[in-house]
C-alpha cells in the first residue's frame, strides 16, 4: 500500500468500504459521521462523505419531495420507492466510482432508515430487500453504524419535547426551509409512538440485514461515542 497503507495503521481496511450512519432522530449520526470523517482523513484515507436521500442532483430533488411536503398524503408505498429512486442514483453516480477508486464512503442514513422508518410506517419490511436489491444491486454497504438513543434522549437533542410530535412547526409556508433544516421534517413531526417504533426496528437490524450492522451506544459524550464508533471501525468484521 505504500506510505498512506502505512499511516492508515488499524483504519488500513476500510480503503473501498462503503460504511452508513444510522439511528434514531437525535442519536447524532451527522456528528460521529464528521468526527469518523476527520479521523479517516487523518490516517490518511481519502473520504467521500454522502447523504440519504439525496447526495446527487436528482437525489437531492427527490430529498425535497419527502422531507419538505405532508407525508399524511402520500402513500407509504410511493415515499418508499422514491427513496429507492434516489439511493439508486447515488450508488451509481457516487458509492460506486469511489469504492473503485479506494476511497472509504461514509453515508448519512441508507436503506437501514427505509426498514424503520418506512416499516414504522407500515410498509411490509420484508418487501424492503426485493426492493432495495432492485435499485442498488450487491451496493449495500460493508457496515452500518446505529448510534442508539433513546426516543426521549433524540427529542431533546433536537430541542423538542414529547408532547410536539405529530405537529408540524409552521416555517412561513416556504417549503425550502423545511429542505434546509430549518424546521421540523415531515419524518420527524410524526407522532411519538411512531419513534418509538422506528427504534425498535433500528434494534432488529442486526437479525434482518444482509451486511453486518453495529448497534453502537450513542448516549454519552460526544468523544464517548466517537471512541466507539472508531473501535468499529477499526474491527476486523467491516
Amino acid at each position: 500500500m505504500g506510505s498512506d497503507g502505512k499511516k492508515q495503521g488499524k483504519y488500513s481496511g476500510l480503503a473501498g468500504k462503503f460504511i452508513v450512519f444510522d439511528g434514531p432522530d437525535g442519536c447524532g449520526k451527522s456528528t460521529q459521521l464528521a468526527l469518523a470523517r476527520e479521523a479517516l482523513r487523518e490516517a490518511g484515507h481519502r473520504v467521500v462523505e454522502t447523504r440519504d436521500p439525496g447526495g446527487t442532483d436528482i437525489g437531492d430533488r427527490i430529498r425535497k419531495v419527502l422531507l419538505g411536503y405532508d407525508l399524511s398524503v402520500m402513500d407509504v408505498r410511493c415515499e418508499t420507492l422514491l427513496f429507492m429512486a434516489s439511493r439508486a442514483q447515488l450508488v451509481s453516480e457516487i458509492v460506486e466510482p469511489a469504492i473503485a477508486e479506494g476511497a472509504v464512503v461514509l453515508c448519512s442514513r441508507f436503506i437501514s432508515a427505509t426498514y424503520a422508518y418506512q416499516g414504522a410506517a407500515g410498509f411490509d419490511v420484508s418487501d424492503v430487500m426485493q426492493l432495495a436489491s432492485w435499485a442498488v444491486g450487491n451496493t449495500w454497504p460493508d457496515a452500518t453504524l446505529i448510534l442508539d438513543v433513546p426516543v426521549e434522549t433524540g427529542f431533546e437533542r433536537t430541542g423538542r419535547k414529547p408532547h410536539h410530535a405529530g405537529a408540524r412547526h409552521s416555517g412561513g409556508g416556504d417549503q425550502g426551509e423545511l429542505f434546509l433544516d430549518a424546521t421540523v421534517d415531515a419524518m420527524e413531526a410524526r407522532p411519538i409512538d411512531f419513534h418509538r417504533s422506528v427504534r425498535d426496528i433500528f434494534m432488529q437490524l442486526p437479525g434482518m440485514y444482509p451486511k453486518p450492522v453495529h448497534i453502537v451506544d450513542g448516549v454519552g459524550e460526544v468523544d464517548t461515542v466517537h471512541a466507539r464508533v472508531m473501535e468499529v471501525l477499526s474491527s476486523a468484521t467491516i
